[in-house]
């Protein structure tokens, strides 16, 4: 396992984040792994070809992607270990695999949100939740932003935090970038559209079981999580889940929205509209739907203590791989 590299480098990303004047000269490795998916994707996603023939060229697509990821990753974990052997060579590459966590981008996207709504109302609200939601936002009141807001972090604390942190401990850089391409490609190609049905097939089902472990995690976390903070509920996000987690329309995203409604005593998801497309989904939790920006900094708090959760079982993994 590589309990000690996952260890440093959600660290690092927990301190420093991803800095934006790198972002802004180089880029950042979603985007890197974004040009590669849609460069396939024009070259052989035409609606000229079969279903199946796309279908196929889809697969070939995320085998090309897994290819690289795997390829890349072991590249640079190899030339860190050149440059620097040892622990300094492992710092280092934690470093770089830092690039992949999004703890602290998450936190501040979602923050920001509870401050434009307590600063500038329900208009400063749509604005920031229509940067980190896919659902129309021009409509939304006080309580649908909040909902919003809370369901992204739910939902991106399994498959953005959790999800790569548990690839890395399991097969280090080049499982982190692996499964950054996966979750990459389902987010740009994984829908059910008409252009995307066929094409996309394959990387939206992978990325169902790539996510499969992180967002059972990710709801346990936020249990013990309830648990050290007053006033939440561990027995109520352990109910959510056994009651609701199943009839979301995500086989894994209902596992942390759930767990995070029934800790706080509110509902999420429920009906909404995507595309203009009004999608009658199951409510997660049974408390309050009213909610504030109020809501949103207590789910950020209980964030941070599932961040602490997690963080805290990795330092034991990477002491138990010492001592081993």
């Amino acid at each position: 396992m590589f309990a000690g590299l996952a260890l440093v480098a959600v660290a690092v990303e927990a301190v420093f984040g991803y800095p934006d004047a790198l972002y802004r000269a180089i880029g950042h490795p979603v985007t890197w792994i974004g040009r590669l998916i849609a460069w396939c994707e024009r070259a052989w996603n035409s609606s000229h070809r079969s279903y199946g023939r796309r279908r196929m060229l889809g697969v070939v697509t995320l085998l090309v992607l897994l290819a690289a990821g795997l390829a890349f990753g072991t590249a640079i974990a190899w030339l860190c270990g050149a440059l620097l052997p040892g622990v300094a060579g492992m710092i280092l590459c934690a470093v770089l695999a830092s690039s992949l966590l999004a703890q602290r981008s998450l936190h501040d996207h979602v923050a920001a949100v509870a401050t434009a709504l307590e600063r500038e109302g329900v208009v400063g609200g749509r604005t920031a939740v229509s940067m980190i939601v896919g659902r129309d936002t021009s409509e939304l009141d006080e309580a649908a932003i909040s909902r919003a807001a809370i369901e992204s972090l739910a939902e991106n604390f399994s498959d953005g935090v959790v999800a790569p942190l548990f690839w890395m401990v399991v097969a280090g850089l080049p499982g982190a970038l692996a499964y950054k391409a996966i979750n990459t490609a389902d987010s740009m190609i994984g829908h059910k559209s008409d252009r995307y049905r066929a094409f996309g097939w394959a990387s939206a089902r992978l990325d169902d079981y790539v996510n499969l472990p992180a967002s059972r995690l990710a709801a346990l976390w936020l249990v013990l999580a309830a648990s050290l903070r007053p006033g939440l509920s561990p027995a109520g996000a352990i109910a959510a889940v056994k009651r609701d987690a199943r009839h979301h329309r995500s086989p894994n995203a209902g596992w942390p929205e759930s767990a995070m409604a029934g800790a706080l005593g509110i509902k999420l998801a429920g009906p909404r509209v995507y595309g203009g497309v009004k999608v009658d989904d199951h409510w997660m939790g049974e408390g309050r739907a009213d909610l504030t920006a109020a809501d949103i900094r207590a789910a950020l708090r209980l964030y941070r203590v599932a961040c602490a959760v997690q963080v805290t079982v990795v330092a034991l993994l990477a002491v138990l791989t010492l001592l081993s």
